[in-house]
């Protein structure tokens, strides 16, 4: 099972130390706004082609209690965070906001945080106004992780953000 989650998460070898030029480290204690963004020191970031559940949004546990999706996908970023040290890199920054790829430790092996949180199944692959996937490598991710019923795809309400998001988009004013 590790190395399907070896093979799964684009392994990056080499040994783990600080930061490389140009990255940063994502310490515990940053402010997570949800299981894909956070704020520090003013500054706002995003996983690049990671959507979140959204906060607010809600799936029935086993035991029949309602839960709210988004505190499940901030909860899982923040023992991620905790548990593998990540190390980012940012590659775009739109509206103020720097969108990063992740690496996480995990013993001598580099994984992309990013690929973690879907595979986990707490985190989906964020989509373009298109419908097609920021990074196609994290819809097959989702794909394993739905097949799986990894996570939050265990239960059988949870739904995709982008479901949610279109919705909304349709409801806008501007949509009209």
């Amino acid at each position: 099972m590790r190395s399907l989650a070896v093979v799964l998460a684009a392994v990056i070898s080499g040994s783990v130390a600080a930061a490389p030029a140009g990255y940063f480290n994502l310490r515990p204690g940053v402010a997570l706004e949800s299981g894909d963004s956070w704020t520090e020191a003013g500054a706002r970031y995003h996983l690049y082609g990671v959507q979140a559940c959204l906060r607010g949004t809600f799936y029935t546990d086993r035991s029949g209690h309602r839960e709210d999706c988004g505190e499940a996908s901030l909860a899982v970023m923040a023992a991620f965070i905790a548990d593998t040290k990540p190390v980012c890199a940012p590659v775009a920054t739109i509206a103020n906001v720097a969108h990063v790829v992740c690496y996480a430790a995990v013993g001598a092996d580099r994984l992309d945080l990013g690929n973690l949180m879907i595979t986990s199944g707490y985190a989906f692959a964020a989509l373009q106004p298109d419908g097609l996937p920021y990074s196609p490598a994290y819809a097959v991710a989702e794909q394993v992780a739905r097949e799986k019923r990894a996570g939050l795809w265990q239960f059988k309400d949870v739904q995709h953000p982008a479901i949610l998001l279109g919705r909304a988009v349709a409801r806008s004013p501007a949509a009209q």
